[in-house]
């Protein structure tokens, strides 16, 4: 009795020091795995998604975009009824509407008795074309609310321009009114005319799978055609339909939970009355919004995991440590352009260089204001990156020089009236380190050459179609800017 109790404490105690060691593994140690296997792949997708979930960036964007929602709601629901009105179809949007959101049926009900209002009163004199300017914005508004959202979570800094985001937001804003009219359609048609047609009774069973499948697989599409359309950069189509599915399961699962919670609104009503279903929606359109920008965040894991073989933040780096990465990504691009190979991309610069991404696409953005470099096309509609100053000239100091200026100066009244002198000693101070800097060339610093990663590099410029860089970039020569 007495010599097995310790074997058991032995045994429980080293349970828990497994326990402890794989969970400091799974958050901390994966980061310095270099394997790509399944099980390195899969831990860090899901490190990376929860560390990203629980950021208050997160938050905070889905709290946004729920006001956004609200104040949309009512104009979006109008010209959705306005298009089935102008097809006969009002009353089959009507249902579907209710179909697809079931949780907040009374909500949806409510909206559709303003859109009545709102649509009686756009019809006459001058709030014609107040109405339909506000319709359009409050549509753009939010549409472009979730696209910043995406670029955001993906890291790009350049938006779709003006012109594409209307043309694109307005394309949106009518085919969805039309394919929920088609999904109806197709519903209706299975259920119906399939079954008279044929007068096979044991189709019944698997028309009634399929059309109980059905929200799923909506569901499915739209959340994947969300994460690969919206955000300003290429996305691997199948990390979208992973992540897709994941949220579409995730979505119906918040459906059925607000669906069956529906009993304990009585006990709002001593305090919201009539209006205990407005906080109801408020947490239903936060949750729904959270779990979409989770699906993109899980998205952009799957995509870029092994680029992020690091633990820390970048936003935290010290201007010292950017400026000595700035050089190292500097000099990749010159020696790459010096051997009159293709420049890179910045997926490529980050695998080669072993530079995290984000830290990659933010110095690549100060390099490209600072003149230094330019995005160039390449085969399969790729962007890299080439020099845009000459290489066989260019020097530690001049790329200091650069990076210095980059952004907004003199903008403090009255700053340099009052230290006017003092301002002037500190010019002089850095220009002599820029000078005595001169003399040290970009082109003459060896870089570590890994001669596997190169063959694999030099092969991916020719048959990799896929790439993170955005697509809207400005490829002509910076000196223009």
């Amino acid at each position: 009795m007495n010599d097995t109790e310790p074997k058991k404490k032995s045994k429980i105690s080293a349970w828990i020091e497994k326990a402890i060691a794989f969970a400091s593994y799974c958050w901390s140690g994966v980061w310095k795995e270099t394997r790509d296997t399944r099980k390195v792949r899969v831990i860090k997708t899901l490190n990376l998604s929860v560390r990203s979930f629980m950021d208050r960036n997160l938050q905070n964007k889905s709290m946004s975009l729920t006001y956004s929602t609200v104040l949309a709601i009512v104009p979006a629901f109008a010209l959705m009824l306005a298009i089935a009105r102008g097809f006969g179809f009002q009353d089959l949007l009507q249902k579907e509407l209710y179909a697809y959101f079931p949780a907040q049926r009374q909500a949806t009900k409510l909206a559709l008795s303003f859109v009545d209002s709102y649509l009686k009163e756009a019809s006459q004199g001058v709030f014609v074309g107040v109405g339909i300017v506000f319709l359009l914005w409050t549509l753009i508004s939010l549409l472009s609310n979730i696209e910043e959202a995406f670029n955001a979570i993906w890291d790009v800094k350049r938006d779709r321009s003006f012109y594409r985001k209307v043309t694109d937001y307005i394309a949106i804003c009518l085919m969805v009114p039309v394919l929920m009219i088609c999904s109806a359609g197709i519903s209706i048609f299975m259920s119906t005319t399939i079954q008279d047609m044929f007068n096979l009774s044991f189709l019944t069973p698997v028309l009634d799978v399929v059309l109980e499948a059905s929200p799923l697989v909506l569901c499915w599409l739209a959340f994947t055609l969300s994460f690969f359309l919206i955000p300003n950069t290429k996305v691997m189509f199948k990390y979208s339909a992973i992540s897709g599915a994941i949220c579409a399961v995730a979505f119906q699962i918040l459906q059925l939970l607000f669906v069956n919670g529906q009993i304990y609104v009585s006990k709002y009503n001593a305090i919201y009355g009539s209006f205990s279903f407005l906080p109801l929606m408020l947490i239903w359109l936060q949750l729904s919004w959270l779990i979409l920008l989770f699906g993109c965040v899980l998205t952009y894991s799957l995509q870029n995991v092994f680029a992020f073989n690091f633990l820390g933040d970048s936003e935290k780096m010290s201007y010292d440590y950017s400026k000595k990465v700035a050089v190292i990504l500097m000099t990749a691009v010159v020696k790459r352009f010096d051997k009159e190979k293709t420049p890179l991309t910045r997926a490529q610069l980050s695998d080669y260089y072993d530079i995290p991404i984000r830290i990659v696409t933010n110095l690549c953005e100060k390099l490209y204001r600072a003149k230094l470099i330019s995005y160039t096309i390449l085969p399969n509609d790729r962007v890299g990156i080439s020099p845009a100053v000459n290489v066989a000239t260019l020097s530690a100091g001049e790329l200091f020089r650069r990076l210095d200026n980059v952004g907004d100066s003199n903008f403090i009244p009255r700053f340099s009236i009052i230290y006017g002198n003092v301002l002037a000693r500190i010019s002089q101070w850095f220009d002599t380190t820029y000078k005595d800097l001169e003399p040290y060339l970009l082109k003459d610093i060896e870089l570590p050459v890994d001669k596997d990663k190169e063959v694999m590099l030099d092969q991916s410029a020719i048959t990799n179609p896929f790439d993170d860089d955005p697509e809207d970039v400005d490829t002509s020569s910076s000196d223009g800017e």
